[in-house]
């Protein structure tokens, strides 16, 4: 562990056990690194760390503050991580199996919990992809919608954090299905319809089934698409 890390870690420590709790403020720098034993510079590079993590706040001309540590606020920096993971298909697979694995449970616990005002806001994007399947971005952005429409729905926040992360990768594949396969339109739209009519059944059973098999066509059609690519590509 980096000197750094250990000042980042020795920091973390104080708001574990409280004597940092959210919304407080931190001792002037000077005063910080003495109390950890630490030199200026490892507190000024662990509050610079920790600030880019969400965990603290700097604010110009008055200090640093630990943040609310809301799950939405730490773990929103997964989707900026994502997007900065190398283009290859091998790590979009491996966000797609993430996301069938989370996003049908989190579908089935939101058919548990919806409320009305929620559906209606699920079933508005439904409509607005049936407008835009013409239109392959807007199909997809109304697609994004949709799904993050029916997460929030759970009034799980971490969950709505994390699929949001991996979701906006995976917003690529739904793109370049988009693009290449004729009748991938039609299929997402049966697909949706089938989820929004299990949400509005309130059966946890059955949406979780129809999100499943929604992500399960997306990640096969991807796969195939993956190996279809690598095997041109292995000919030229």
């Amino acid at each position: 562990m980096s000197l750094t890390d250990r000042a980042i870690e020795r920091i973390r420590e104080l708001i574990r056990s409280g004597a940092l709790p959210p919304g407080s403020k931190l001792p002037p720098e000077a005063d910080l690194a003495a109390e950890l034993g630490l030199s200026r510079n490892l507190a000024r590079e662990a509050v610079k760390a920790l600030a880019v993590a969400r965990v603290l706040e700097v604010r110009r001309g008055d200090g640093t503050y630990v943040t609310s540590l809301q799950p939405s606020l730490l773990l929103e920096g997964i989707g900026g991580a994502v997007d900065l993971l190398q283009s290859d298909s091998g790590a979009l697979l491996d966000l797609m199996e993430v996301r069938r694995l989370l996003e049908p449970v989190a579908t089935g616990l939101a058919a548990t919990r919806i409320s009305d005002e929620a559906l209606a806001e699920v079933k508005r994007h439904l409509d607005a992809m049936r407008e835009a399947r013409d239109d392959v971005e807007q199909l997809n952005a109304h697609d994004a919608a949709f799904h993050r429409a029916v997460v929030a729905a759970t009034g799980n926040e971490s969950l709505v954090t994390l699929l949001e992360g991996v979701s906006g990768r995976t917003l690529r594949a739904r793109i370049w299905r988009g693009l290449v396969d004729d009748q991938a339109a039609g299929r997402t739209l049966a697909e949706h319809e089938a989820i929004f009519t299990a949400l509005a059944s309130r059966d946890a059973a059955l949406s979780q089934a129809a999100a499943l098999l929604h992500v399960s066509s997306t990640e096969q059609w991807l796969r195939t698409h993956v190996r279809s690519t690598a095997s041109k590509e292995g000919r030229m």
